[in-house]
Formats: structure tokens, C-alpha cells, sequence
């Protein structure tokens, strides 16, 4: 069969590129053409536009690239019409992969599956009613997901299990277990783009440094950041910048200080207590809107996925360099420690055993055969 995918950001071209390899291995035939990155380059097919061209964040970033991005949802609609794919699968992304879900459903009949659904229960609750009329199957990665789209809006989907879960029990089992022993050192992961890591990383770093004769403080350097990027922060500190090393910092890590985000999912997975941090420009103002506006208690996925408070969230006006120190001290020893350790395996065990790109591959081509 023929599958078209589009994944806007680095974490969409991982995703779709394992659920590539898992679609390939149900379906000898399987052709794909796409819109993603260099992950999904190397398992095969044709790339028509890397993500790097379509993720702009922000409204003004957006604003000023608007003719390019219009450009370019142009351009891969016409792409899709003339391939002709079987299916179309949209990897989150939401903002341009909706949009090419409202095209295809008022003008071809070809389905679109979405992997990694919008999470439009934090915002734009909105979206439920084009997911609705647009998309035919929408694919879950998190457990309490299931209830907010069955039971909320009658929506069905299919939970498949998580894929960050799955990433990191292959990454254990690949490199013998736990991966070691426990060093002293705390982990420094401050976001996946420009902005986040010049909001979060300098106070990250003056809060850690208060332990940093007893610690090694080892940054984790995000796919498609350069290492000179991290220079300007780091130079004169000791911190030591490692590049895509996180699975292996994780794994020896004693504490972390970890943004909002699918890092905080993988720093639990691997047994790392952490706080989170994640500053933001108008802390008071943005920490009233998170309490009116925002749907969620949490920014956190652990905290998401456990319903609780299992790890401290310094967001908006609770993030200060003072806050962070005193949070890592209380998860470098003692009962918190030990209490984030009990809770990370309740994590675990609500996000399930099921390797999320092979469940969603069985799925998709079972639906597909029977159409």
C-alpha cells in the first residue's frame, strides 16, 4: 500500500519513522512519500519537504513566514492528489496537518489517519469539531486521552501504548538493563528549541552550580541545535554539553532539571527524580491564564499521566532561580526522592507493555484491508 505522512518537528520525524519501520514490517509492499526529516529519510521512500521548512512557532514567527507556510500546505495538497496514497497518516503537528485533513475530506475520499492526536485537551477544544468531521481514525499515545475524547466528546479512538515507553524499555534492553550505576551528576535539559533554551537554561545552570562540588552538571544538547548555540551559556560555567547523548545522561544521571515537555516522560522512564522548569516572558500574567484558560492542572506529562502532583512544575511566576535550587535539593536525598521513585513506576505501569508503532501499524492495516 501507499502511505503519505507528514510530521512537522524533530519528535514527529522520530515518531513517524518507527511507525514506518513497523508499517514496512506488516506490509512488504509498503511505498511512502512524506513531509519529515532525516529519520524518516532513513527508512525509505520520498521525501517531497523537510520539517525544518515548515516548523515555525509562535504567532509572530508564523506572521512572518505565513506566504511560505501557505506555500507549502499548497504544495502538498497538489502532492497528495497526484500520488494517490492509500492512506494519509498526520503525525500531531496540528496547526497544518488539520488544515490538510479539511482539504482531503471535502476533496478526495482518501482517509486520513492521525498518529499522535492534537492535545486539544490542553487548548483549542475547539479543534474536536474538525477532528470529527476529518479524520476517520485518530491514534492515542496517552492513556488519559481515551476518556476526554470517548466519553467527553463520543469520539472512539485507539489507544496503542506510548512510543516514548517503548523507546526507552528498547534502549534498556539494547544497553543492558538500567545502563549502569548511578553517577553524581545532574542533568541539564532545557527544551528542544532556541527560545526555550535561551528562557530556561541560564537559571537552570545558577541554580545547579550551588551543587556543583559535590555534582557534574552535563547538559543534554536537543537534534537540530547546534553546539555553538550552547557556547554562549555554558562557556565559564563547568558544565559539560554532551550531543545526542540524553538516553545514555539519563541512564547515569543522579537528578534532573528537565522543561515541560516529552523529556520530562523520558527523564521518569528512566528513574531520574527532577524538577521541572519552564520559564516564560509575563510570568504573572501567564500564570493567571494558566489557571483560568489552560484546561489541564499540569504542563507535565508525568503529571498528566498520573492525575498528580508527582513531580514540582516551576512554570511562569513559580519559576525562580531560587525555587529551582530548592526543589533539587529536595530530590537529591531524602523522602521526596524516594517518593518521585514509587510514583515513576505507577507511571509506567498506566502507560502499559504495548510497543505504540507496531500497534498502531497492526491497526491501521487491518482498517485498510477492510476498506
Amino acid at each position: 500500500m501507499k502511505y503519505y505522512l507528514i510530521a512537522g518537528e524533530a519528535s514527529g520525524d522520530l515518531h513517524a519513522s518507527h511507525l514506518m519501520q513497523s508499517l514496512r514490517q506488516r506490509d512488504s509492499k509498503a511505498q511512502f512519500r512524506f513531509l519529515g526529516g532525516d529519520l524518516m529519510a532513513s527508512v525509505g521512500g520520498t521525501p517531497v519537504k523537510h520539517y525544518r521548512e515548515l516548523a515555525y512557532m509562535g504567532f509572530v514567527p508564523v506572521l512572518l513566514h505565513l506566504p511560505t507556510i501557505l506555500r507549502n500546505m499548497k504544495m502538498c495538497k497538489r502532492d497528495i492528489v497526484a500520488w494517490q496514497p492509500d492512506v494519509v497518516i498526520l503525525v500531531d503537528y496540528p496547526g497544518f496537518n488539520l488544515s490538510i485533513a479539511k482539504f482531503l475530506k471535502k476533496h478526495t475520499r482518501i482517509p486520513v489517519y492521525y498518529y499522535i492526536s492534537p492535545k486539544i485537551w490542553a487548548w483549542k477544544e475547539y479543534r474536536i469539531k474538525s477532528i470529527k468531521r476529518d479524520v476517520q481514525e485518530l491514534f492515542s499515545i496517552l492513556p488519559f486521552e481515551v476518556p476526554f475524547f470517548e466519553q467527553k466528546h463520543h469520539y472512539p479512538i485507539h489507544y496503542v501504548g506510548n512510543p516514548t515507553a517503548a523507546e526507552v524499555r528498547q534502549w534498556l534492553q539494547d544497553n543492558g538493563g538500567s545502563g549502569g550505576q548511578r553517577e553524581p551528576i545532574i542533568a541539564l535539559l532545557a527544551g528542544s528549541r532556541r527560545q526555550e533554551i535561551k528562557d530556561n537554561l541560564p537559571a537552570m545552570i545558577r541554580a545547579a552550580s550551588s551543587f556543583q562540588n559535590d555534582y557534574q552538571l552535563v547538559l543534554a544538547g536537543a537534534p537540530g541545535i547546534d553546539e555553538a548555540y550552547y557556547r554562549q551559556f555554558i562557556e565559564g560555567t563547568g558544565v559539560r554539553l554532551v550531543m545526542n547523548q540524553t538516553y545514555s545522561l539519563l541512564s547515569r544521571a543522579h537528578a534532573a532539571l528537565v522543561t515541560s515537555g516529552t523529556a520530562t516522560l523520558e527523564t521518569a522512564l528512566f528513574g531520574v527524580p527532577q524538577v521541572v522548569c519552564y520559564e516564560t516572558p509575563l510570568p504573572w500574567l501567564i500564570g493567571y491564564l494558566k489557571k483560568k484558560v489552560l484546561k489541564v492542572k499540569y504542563v507535565s506529562l508525568v503529571n498528566l499521566i498520573a492525575d498528580r502532583e508527582v513531580v514540582v512544575e516551576l512554570v511562569a511566576d513559580s519559576f525562580s532561580e531560587d525555587n529551582i535550587r530548592t526543589q533539587l535539593a529536595r530530590v537529591l536525598d531524602g523522602p521526596a526522592r524516594q517518593q518521585m521513585l514509587s510514583d515513576y513506576e505507577q507511571v509506567a505501569r498506566l502507560l502499559g507493555k504495548n510497543n505504540a508503532p507496531d500497534e498502531a501499524a497492526r491497526i491501521m492495516i487491518e482498517l485498510l484491508e477492510k476498506r
